[in-house]
């Protein structure tokens, strides 16, 4: 049923070997990130079973406790609340973290519970996000935690792009490594996991600009997509339509393209601009902003055009079209990063999968044909 989510899981899977290969030739662990698919349990279970996969991880615990059984390490990459503790020790292998008290609270949870829980710090290299920004406060924690019974210091992270667009560079990844290596000289310790950033971190493997003692990276938008975000550049090797949206014609009619009377606000507190293109055949499909971010959608039919969008409602230029569209007919999709996550978040979007074999030889984009589509971290 309309709308609905298109989900290849052979391109989907295809995605994952071409960048698992990429990273396991430089020596990094893979953690997919499956939040912008809503954890997805049939996606999931894909991830967990492709070898190149070492981490599962999301933003949101409730996704994390909707993981189908899997055997891979599973990340709570959001910084947990207190008021989530207990489920975060109950579901999650490994937490990112930046504040004493949450861990303090991880210890007496995971003492309860009779757990050994692993944290990795977050530590803030300038995109000022998350993450101790002050080394003195990181060794201060350092030190705290070493102490605690039922807290392991697994790690390191950085998050780079997704707040203030710092880009990541060999100089910026060595800091951590710098930090990694004071800290181990420190306490004595060895720590697992260094990870390096998310798919804006990706662009640097072919570079060799990942500095040594970087083990790890956090990717979702690379795997889904088919790019790396710190400058939008898509792979060729990659397929960038592992999701499409479909949606239903419900009106399809000749009207002016500009609107008839005074123009006000619309229902989103906006006064709208319109181009004067004369009468244009406009279709409406059964979807709107409360599902969809419509700024980045790209229809595959490359003669529509999206006019704009209301609550329920993508209004759709269909004058240039050769196709005979009727009520009824399905219009399809190519979604950004921003589209996809609230598309998988909405309930009125529904979902159907795709795992049928294709010939590889026709998997390559030419240029040309990937999809245009707004850049989101």
């Amino acid at each position: 049923m309309n709308p609905k989510i298109i989900i290849d899981l052979n391109k989907f899977t295809d995605n994952l070997d071409y960048i698992g290969k990429k990273m396991k030739a430089k020596g990094l662990t893979l953690t997919h990130i499956t939040k912008v698919y809503a954890a997805d349990p049939k996606i999931v279970k894909a991830a967990d079973e492709n070898k190149y996969v070492d981490y599962l991880g999301d933003a949101r615990i409730e996704n994390i406790k909707n993981y189908p059984q899997v055997s891979k390490p599973k990340i709570l990459i959001r910084i947990p609340m207190h008021s989530e503790i207990e489920d975060v020790i109950r579901y999650a292998d490994i937490s990112f973290n930046s504040e004493i008290s949450t861990i303090r609270f991880l210890n007496n949870e995971a003492k309860r519970q009779k757990k050994i829980h692993k944290v990795v710090l977050m530590v803030d290299l300038g995109d000022l996000r998350e993450g101790y920004f002050d080394v003195k406060e990181l060794h201060k924690a350092v030190a705290e935690i070493v102490t605690m019974t039922n807290i392991q210091l697994f790690g390191l992270a950085v998050n780079l792009t997704c707040f203030g667009g710092v880009i990541p560079d060999k100089g910026i990844l060595q800091k951590l490594v710098d930090y990694k290596n004071s800290i181990e000289s420190s306490y004595g310790l060895s720590l697992s996991m260094i990870s390096g950033g998310n798919s804006s971190s990706l662009y640097l493997l072919d570079k060799d600009g990942i500095p040594e003692g970087i083990n790890n990276l956090r990717l979702g938008e690379a795997i889904v997509i088919g790019k790396e975000t710190a400058f939008g550049q898509f792979y060729d090797e990659m397929h960038h339509d592992v999701f499409t949206l479909s949606a239903e014609l419900v009106e399809i009619k000749e009207k002016p393209s500009v609107p008839v009377g005074n123009i006000g606000m619309d229902a989103f507190g906006q006064k709208p601009v319109f181009v004067d293109k004369g009468q244009m055949l406009r279709g409406i499909v059964a979807i709107g902003r409360q599902d969809i971010d419509h700024l980045g959608l790209v229809p595959i039919d490359k003669r529509i055009e999206i006019v704009g969008a209301s609550s329920d409602h993508l209004i759709l230029d269909l004058t240039k079209c050769k196709k005979d569209y009727k009520v009824g007919d399905s219009v399809r999709f190519y979604m950004n990063y921003s589209a996809l996550l609230r598309a998988f978040t909405s309930k009125y979007v529904n979902r159907t999968y795709i795992q049928q074999q294709y010939n590889m030889r026709n998997f390559f984009y030419k240029k040309g044909d990937r999809p245009i589509v707004l850049c989101h971290h």
